[in-house]
């Protein structure tokens, strides 16, 4: 497993203190949310650092300063969900940028690139997992952006944060991480040398499946500058309420990471011997083909599992149709425990015939483990399996 800094408080401590000072006015220990839209000033530009909520306001302020912290970042930016933070950094980039993005992203990723930035900026797809490949394309195709989860949504691939930014590094590439899978509990890109690092804040660092919403993580204060140009600019921003939503999620993040992780492993290996199960895909499994990457790059191994289910629509559909406790909805990585079906729902606006190119088929199932009791889990799955 990768080592943790123990240079500097526990990540733990981090969760709880970091941005969650109490109220220096009142010593309320859990701060107020500034829930307001303007702030008055003194005078024509004088004002206490806050002039509007769009541009600056303490509650996210908070936020970002835990967010940056658990990252190991200098900075952080937060938006008002994880595609509108994907958006910021299509408009930083310069008209006619090159971008090598991983081919297994989350749909309404590819979704932003394939229909709304095509026509800015030239994208080109690889299998990242194939490292030597992608140094050679990285080489030749001389990127200004490589774009990277790992791992991927949802066949859960992995690929070599280090070797990748190494490559990047020699064309002045700049190497983007998307981490939601895995939290900055599990994963930290920044350690590994990446540039910029991405969270929908919507799944496991808020954790509760009520807020939407997303962060970049990164150490340029001349990005973090225009981070802030294009935001106060396009409007992106998250609500006080909801910033203030998140820092609550996140004094449990290291706790909820590690209740998801024990219960995924658990379940990952019932599914690997169940009869009706073609394949399962869990990077703590032995038989993940990235195993020993995912020991050494990540800390923990997290709550997603991908399977196949033996045959197509038809069994997918019936399997899912007999669960109760897994509920059928998209997103991840909140308290309750969530299944999807991504060829019909999440990649649905992946064509047909590049879903499957990539592995994508109609027969794979996404889990989302959550913190219910792991029996009580499994007999749900079980109950799916038996319907007709």
């Amino acid at each position: 497993m990768a080592k943790k800094d123990k240079t500097k408080q526990a990540f733990e401590t981090r969760t709880i203190h970091v941005g969650g000072e109490p109220d220096p006015v009142t010593g309320a220990i859990m701060p107020p949310i500034f829930q307001t839209s303007t702030f008055v000033q003194k005078a024509p530009g004088v004002h206490q650092g806050y002039e509007y909520t769009r541009s600056h306001n303490p509650t996210r302020t908070r936020l970002e300063e835990c967010l940056a912290s658990l990252e190991n970042a200098k900075y952080s930016t937060v938006t008002a969900s994880g595609l509108s933070a994907a958006m910021l950094v299509m408009h930083l980039l310069p008209k006619g940028s090159r971008i090598l993005v991983g081919d297994d992203v989350y749909g309404g990723t590819y979704r932003m690139f394939t229909t709304i930035f095509h026509e800015r900026h030239e994208f080109k797809f690889i299998d990242t997992t194939d490292t030597k490949q992608t140094q050679k394309e990285i080489a030749e195709f001389k990127p200004a952006l490589v774009w990277l989860e790992s791992p991927t949504n949802p066949l859960l691939k992995l690929t070599d944060i280090k070797s990748v930014v190494a490559a990047a590094k020699k064309v002045k590439s700049q190497v983007l991480v998307d981490n939601t899978f895995m939290s900055p509990y599990f994963q930290n890109p920044m350690d590994l040398g990446a540039d910029l690092v991405l969270h929908s804040m919507t799944k496991y660092i808020n954790g509760h499946s009520d807020v939407v919403g997303g962060v970049l993580m990164y150490n340029d204060k001349k990005l973090n500058q225009e981070f802030f140009r294009l935001q106060n600019s396009i409007g992106p921003c998250q609500s006080p309420f909801d910033s203030w939503l998140v820092l609550r999620g996140l004094k449990t993040l290291a706790v909820r990471m590690r209740a998801h992780e024990q219960g995924a492993m658990k379940i990952a290996k019932w599914l690997e011997a169940h009869k009706q199960v073609e394949r399962v895909v869990y990077p703590g499994l032995k038989s993940h083909p990235q195993h020993a990457l995912a020991k050494k790059q990540m800390s923990g191994f997290g709550g997603m599992i991908t399977f196949f289910i033996k045959g197509g629509v038809k069994e997918s559909k019936s399997f899912l149709k007999g669960l109760k406790l897994f509920a059928l909805a998209e997103s991840l990585g909140g308290v309750e425990s969530l299944v999807e079906h991504p060829a019909i729902m999440t990649h649905a606006s992946v064509p047909k015939k590049v879903r499957e190119s990539i592995g994508l088929t109609d027969n794979l199932i996404r889990l989302s483990v959550g913190l219910e009791d792991i029996d009580d889990l499994i007999n749900d799955l079980e109950n799916g399996f038996k319907q007709k």
